[in-house]
């Protein structure tokens, strides 16, 4: 069952209204139970193993609370780790390793052939799991008591708008929520109904739409040059924002429209004057975790510049290989590894720069130039993260700085999947979105001026939008929505 389906709609409308019917007491039964029913419906054998990683982290968070002695509670915390990575490693990484392994061996003469398991990766699983084991962390430094009620926890591991991917949720945000089930309140359903709203703008209007250009141009990669290849990534670049963050907006919407508040997970990314700035509002409950759960234990920045960098390299190629099976992901993290330390080792030249041209850093024109710069640099990491093969990234990379800006108005652009009309509706689309981020970053929120019309132009806009999105996100020829990119980590 897909976010962008009718069948969601129902199961969602019949999910709130029994909801607000049910007793307060047995609301988190209900919702656990409609969890449960959501995750079934994509696979029934997907949920032996959510109950398992369910279960093992809820044991272990038994076997940790109350224990004094840290030596007691190391080693359940460090079996149930080890027990949970496992099982991700097996369903996620198991072709990766042995292909490399081949790979390997093909460098000293072997020629053996590898032929891919047929192991499917369950839906959510890199999200859930990373969300039980924080709450074990949690428990284990002392942070949250261990949670007693199985059923509660379990709807924290398996809450249905987040569980395929994210926001990866903290048990102290979201256990004292599930305790209280809020009751009905019509400004968490308008506003968690326009967060949605906008979420389907997103993916529907705008992600899938750029979609079809860069599959066009990323399949065909050798075909295309200069400018066709640099409106491709940089459509890309918006793709993946716009349909991850769509998504985190539907998922965040949908527990607002319940009474519950799930951490935001982007803050106008692309806005970044640098590439820490951009990690610190992209993909925020990720970042975050990291941060928390493996950043700091590793030491942090607090054991010296050699060791920060070192922290800094570990994280990002592990981050990349939590988005994907591929060493491709693992470039793409350690590449924003490598442009955080360039960052800072080149801190101190930036600012002598700085102070002989007399630059003001408050400046719009150099907060422009930072801006489009981390753009740019995060752009050439997402073509790797796109990318099949490395050969196919290191050509599209090569291809993008052939200019030929002449195809941005002969027609060129009007061949690459979309026609006319739609490609010229995905750009005032963008603009659209453009304005709105930026409008974020200065605190000026639309969906509160909207709130604020009288009643007939407020409800104007609403429907208007609604129609705006179910006409054009079916519009065109051969168009068809697209599940979640990140739903696949």
């Amino acid at each position: 069952m897909q976010f962008i389906s009718l069948t969601f709609i129902v199961f969602f409308v019949a999910v709130c209204l029994l909801y607000y019917v049910c007793p307060q007491k047995f609301r988190y039964i209900w919702l656990l139970f409609a969890s449960y029913t959501f995750y079934l419906s994509i696979n029934v054998y997907y949920v032996l193993i959510l109950i398992i990683s369910t279960l093992s982290t809820y044991i272990c968070g038994r076997m940790i609370s109350g224990k004094e002695k840290v030596s007691e509670k190391r080693t359940p915390l460090i079996m149930c780790i080890v027990f949970n990575v496992l099982i991700l490693g097996v369903f996620k990484y198991t072709n990766f390793f042995i292909s490399s392994a081949f790979g390997v061996a093909g460098l000293f003469g072997f020629n053996g052939e590898f032929n891919a398991l047929n192991i499917i990766l369950p839906v959510g699983i890199s999200f859930y799991m990373f969300q039980a084991l924080g709450y074990i962390i949690d428990v284990y430094n002392g942070k949250i008591e261990a949670e007693k009620n199985f059923a509660l926890y379990a709807l924290f591991v398996s809450f249905f708008p987040q569980i395929m991917s994210g926001p990866i949720e903290r048990a102290g945000n979201m256990l004292p929520q599930f305790k209280k089930s809020a009751g009905f309140k019509y400004e968490n359903m308008r506003d968690g109904l326009l967060l949605m709203m906008w979420g389907y703008f997103m993916k529907m209007v705008l992600a899938d739409r750029m979609a079809v250009v860069v599959a066009t141009v990323y399949d065909s990669y050798d075909k295309y040059y200069g400018t066709v290849t640099l409106v491709a990534s940089i459509l890309y670049t918006f793709e993946i924002y716009c349909d991850f963050a769509g998504y985190s907006n539907i998922a965040i919407g949908a527990a607002k429209v319940m009474g519950y508040n799930l951490m935001q997970n982007f803050e106008s990314p692309y806005l970044s004057g640098s590439i820490s700035g951009f990690w610190r509002r992209w993909h925020v409950s990720l970042s975050s975790w990291f941060r928390d759960y493996l950043y700091i234990p590793l030491g942090g920045n607090r054991r010296g510049t050699p060791r920060k960098y070192l922290n800094t390299m570990i994280v990002f190629a592990v981050s990349g290989l939590w988005h994907g099976a591929n060493w491709t992901f693992v470039v793409w993290g350690l590449l924003h590894g490598f442009y955080q330390i360039m960052g800072s080792v080149l801190m101190p030249l930036r600012n002598k720069i700085v102070s002989i041209l007399k630059i003001d850093r408050k400046a719009f024109s150099h907060k422009l130039i930072k801006i489009i710069c981390t753009f740019m640099l995060v752009n050439i990491a997402w073509v790797f993260f796109r990318a099949d093969t490395f050969k196919q990234a290191f050509d599209m990379i090569g291809h993008m700085f052939i200019m030929k800006p002449w195809v941005l108005s002969d027609g060129t652009l009007y061949n690459l999947g979309l026609d006319r009309p739609n490609f010229l509706l995905m750009i005032m689309g963008l603009i659209v979105l453009i304005v709105v981020d930026i409008c974020n970053t200065k605190d000026i929120y639309i969906r509160d001026k909207i709130k604020k019309q009288g009643i007939w132009l407020r409800w104007g806009i609403y429907i208007a939008a609604v129609l705006f999105i179910i006409t054009c996100g079916v519009w065109g020829p051969g168009y068809d929505s697209a599940s979640f990119i990140y739903s696949q980590f």
